[in-house]
């Protein structure tokens, strides 16, 4: 029958790709500098590095990333806090913790201009106060380890680079969230392809929230977050500009020297990105659903094959299917528990990819629905309308 053709075709069209894909990331993933080959920087010569991060109703989780920033070992080294309008006791921690350390300065915002994210105002407003020649842009749920900055800037240094995200760890603690968030590491890899070394105006680029490091004069260059002010997902975006500027930017790997517990449970972490997930679409919902259909063809087609293959009548083209299909399916399987040992959890956990699939299908779904309903954003208690995000879009 023709559709038994049509499956066959399919499924081996797909296990190339998947074939050729674990070639790439293979190759790649080796070939980023990871931090542990990195010796700490040694001294006299330390260039003033600037932490900067812009809190809002950080309560909870800012104590133990705060503490860990001020436990940086770095001889010449401020931290730039920025408290976005907290309701919470995010300012008495912060102000305390201030009189406590001399290398930390608070700012406090207590009106957002027109025409800005909150998060975006807070990061160049930390800028603004900021000294170093090296900035080190964070969340304030953010944990580092003493050693991170040292070896960061020593590769830095080495590599003449002007832009360094690091890949670090994502803290789980529900089998929910171990699903989800190993399957998102996955996908996360495979989009942003980081081992790529794009060209301007390349659809591969790379930037990260928890920790990336921007040369002071090319952070100026492109624009600071002047440029970004109405961008989401303005993480991603840094690493966007400094590639299109044509400065040197290069992710690197460094394990658990920066972590992050993203949100609590699957449904919190749901929420937690009905803002981003059309925002990396640019509100564009031909891009969003090629995405979810790209998920559903990559991870869950090959399953639908294999089962419906298994009962076709015993010839070639049954025989090709079913092995094409298995090699769909195990390819991803492997990629995945490799996230899910990089994560330190089991690698059984890859098992769920068809789970963790639909469920960043549904996080797409959730996103563009929230926010064609409501015609924007709410993000940090400020409602932001749809055409001005992009008309802010970079």
């Amino acid at each position: 029958m023709w559709w038994h053709w049509a499956v066959g075709g399919l499924a081996a069209f797909v296990a190339i790709v998947w074939f050729y894909t674990v070639v790439e990331m293979a190759i790649g993933m080796r070939s980023l500098p990871n931090l542990d080959d990195i010796a700490p920087l040694a001294g006299p010569d330390f260039p003033r590095v600037s932490i900067l991060f812009s809190a809002r109703d950080e309560a909870a989780k800012l104590p133990a990333a705060l503490a860990s920033f001020l436990a940086v070992d770095y001889p010449n080294l401020e931290v730039i806090a920025v408290n976005d309008r907290s309701e919470d006791a995010t300012r008495e921690i912060l102000d305390a913790a201030a009189a406590r350390d001399s290398r930390l300065k608070v700012v406090h915002i207590t009106e957002l201009p027109a025409g800005w994210l909150g998060k975006t105002h807070g990061l160049q407003t930390a800028f603004e106060h900021a000294t170093g020649a090296w900035l080190v842009f964070t969340d304030a749920d953010v944990k580092f380890t003493p050693d991170v900055i040292r070896r960061v800037v020593a590769l830095a240094v080495a590599q003449r680079l002007d832009h360094v995200p690091l890949m670090g760890y994502s803290e789980m603690s529900t089998s929910g969230e171990k699903i989800l968030m190993s399957f998102f590491g996955l996908s996360f890899t495979l989009g942003t392809k980081p081992w790529k070394k794009g060209k301007r105006g390349s659809r591969f680029y790379f930037g990260v929230g928890a920790f990336q490091m921007v040369r002071r004069t090319a952070y100026i260059a492109v624009g600071e977050h002047k440029r970004l002010r109405m961008e989401v997902v303005d993480d991603v975006k840094v690493g966007k500009i400094m590639q299109n500027a044509g400065f040197a930017s290069r992710p690197a790997l460094c394990g658990k020297r920066v972590s992050v517990y993203w949100h609590q449970g699957v449904a919190a972490i749901i929420r937690g990105t009905e803002k981003n997930f059309f925002a990396t679409c640019r509100y564009n919902l031909a891009q969003a659903a090629g995405q979810i259909l790209a998920l559903l063809l990559a991870v869950e087609f090959p399953w639908v094959a294999l089962l419906v293959a298994w009962g076709w009548p015993h010839d070639p083209l049954r025989a090709a299917t079913l092995i094409s299909a298995a090699i769909a399916i195990a390819i991803p399987l492997a990629i995945q528990a490799a996230v899910c040992v990089s994560f330190e959890i089991s690698p059984l956990y890859a098992l769920t990819s068809p789970v963790g699939a639909l469920l960043i299908a549904w996080m797409i779904i959730c996103s563009v629905y929230v926010t064609l309903k409501n015609g924007g954003v709410t993000w940090r208690d400020t409602f932001y309308p749809l055409d001005e995000l992009k008309r802010g879009s970079v």
